[in-house]
């Protein structure tokens, strides 16, 4: 007779949980990353614009084109401070998600730590009995051959 451990479901649904927070924990940290490529490629656009700027100043620009510049300028620290603000909340998200993932792992391994003392126990009783048997039938040699 084999190990069957009647609360297996609940060992297998605890382990998919922790597999599923495993999944949304990726997602978030990718969402991060995204939000972080975003800023940087908004952080070259701005260098960039610096770079115009300078060098149409030093050609002498018209103020009509400086304030085109300054406009854009504008926008994109705007865009910037966006995405920092962005980036914020999206560490947040994978802070929560840690946090949720290590909860799952813990309950995963409670109900994985339980199942293994009841196959403990399930084979302790086993060898017990087997003891017993391999005891009573020496006990019924030593009674045959006397």
């Amino acid at each position: 007779m084999g190990f069957h451990y009647s609360l297996q479901k609940i060992v297998d649904l605890k382990a998919n949980e922790k597999t599923q927070a495993e999944w949304i924990l990726s997602h978030a940290v990718s969402i991060l990353q995204d939000e972080e490529h975003q800023l940087n490629s908004l952080n070259s656009e701005r260098s960039e614009l610096h770079e115009d700027i300078s060098s149409t100043v030093e050609i002498s620009a018209n103020i009509s084109q400086l304030r085109l510049y300054q406009s854009y300028m504008n926008h994109l620290e705007s865009q910037i401070s966006k995405k920092k603000l962005d980036i914020h909340h999206a560490e947040q998200n994978v802070m929560v998600k840690k946090v949720h993932l290590t909860d799952k792992m813990i309950d995963e391994k409670v109900w994985s730590n339980a199942k293994d003392k009841a196959k403990w126990n399930f084979e302790a009783i086993q060898r017990t009995k087997e003891q017993q048997i391999l005891d009573e039938m020496a006990t019924n040699r030593h009674k045959h051959s006397s």
